[in-house]
């Protein structure tokens, strides 16, 4: 009898070396931030520690997509999966058989990790989870401080899309209130036609292709042109101040520097946030257009309430003008 109760617990306990030991990893997140994918797989009871008598298989829903035979040194890859392969053969002797994808291959669903050395053998699985909020432009395991969006925040987007908008129709505004109190000549008439659509054209381009999703060049190029062609309200004002005052006051080159200072800002915010995933000064941007808001709603107040004040008088610099040509015209008769 004592000699079955041996034979089973050497049984046992050789069954208990035969197998591999894995770390285990629940999930890894993977977002529109995400160049690649890192799939972990670490075993932490190899004995050999040799390449040589090693062989690694991943397979997606139990599929075998990728292997490694360390014998012959060969590679073996699915044609949906070319991008896939080690993170580090090196360290492959010491129980990093982790994965790396491109994220374009890298479906969500779960992995699994096998490794055999010699004759033990054992596997582990992980999920590749799509995570709307998460870490991005890290290829590890999110933590719950480490969160963004998909690129920008969804109120981020709508605040810098909304703020643009304010800003074109602020200044839209001032052209309306400019062109009911004052004559315009057709030229430069038609030039506020011609800025006013290209603005308005460029934001909403920019828009459609901001609100895309993905850290992908189109978005990027949506914020390109939704920052970019705001410098055109800056001559625009310009213009409008000279319409309406034929020796701009100082407040008026106050409010031309202010909104010159916004466009600024949300330049330079755009620059930090086009090669950043997550775009961590996106508040630098929505700063700047918010500024050029402000300034415009500033003029657009100053403009109605100077035009209000000149409504039954002569621009300034036209009361010495008028009397002079009245006169003229009395000694002519």
């Amino acid at each position: 009898m004592w000699l079955l109760a041996a034979w089973v617990l050497l049984s046992a306990a050789g069954a208990g070396s035969a197998q591999l030991i894995f770390r285990v990893t629940d999930f890894v997140g993977k977002s529109d931030c995400n160049k690649t994918v890192i799939l972990p797989c670490y075993v932490t009871n190899l004995k050999e520690n040799d390449v040589s008598v090693m062989f690694v298989t991943w397979k997606k829903q139990g599929k075998g997509f990728f292997s490694f035979d360390g014998a012959r040194q060969e590679f073996f890859r699915d044609q949906a999966f070319q991008s896939a392969n080690l993170v580090s053969q090196a360290d492959l002797p010491k129980g990093d058989a982790s994965l790396m994808l491109d994220s374009a291959e890298a479906d969500f669903g779960n992995y699994s990790c096998e490794v055999t050395e010699s004759n033990r053998e054992g596997e582990t699985t992980v999920e590749l989870k799509n995570l709307s909020v998460f870490s991005c432009g890290k290829e590890s395991t999110p933590t719950p401080k480490e969160k963004c969006g998909s690129w920008f925040l969804l109120v981020e987007s709508v605040v810098i899309i909304a703020l643009l908008i304010l800003a074109i129709i602020l200044c839209l505004a001032q052209l309306r209130v400019t062109a009911f109190k004052y004559d315009i000549v057709p030229q430069k008439k038609m030039s506020f036609i011609v800025a006013g659509v290209v603005v308005t054209i460029a934001a909403v381009v920019g828009t459609v292709l901001f609100v895309q999703d993905g850290y992908i060049v189109q978005k990027q190029a949506g914020l390109g042109l939704i920052v970019g062609p705001a410098v055109i309200l800056v001559p625009l004002q310009y213009f409008i101040f000279g319409i309406v005052f034929d020796n701009l006051p100082q407040a008026t080159f106050a409010l031309i520097g202010l909104q010159i200072l916004g466009y600024i800002i949300a330049m330079v915010g755009f620059a930090l946030c086009v090669s950043a995933c997550p775009p961590l000064h996106g508040s630098v941007v929505i700063a700047g257009l918010a500024i050029m808001a402000i300034a415009n709603l500033l003029s657009l107040a100053y403009v109605f309430v100077m035009g209000s004040r000149m409504k039954d008088h002569p621009r300034p610099g036209k009361p010495v003008e008028e009397p002079l040509n009245d006169a003229k015209g009395v000694m002519l008769e």
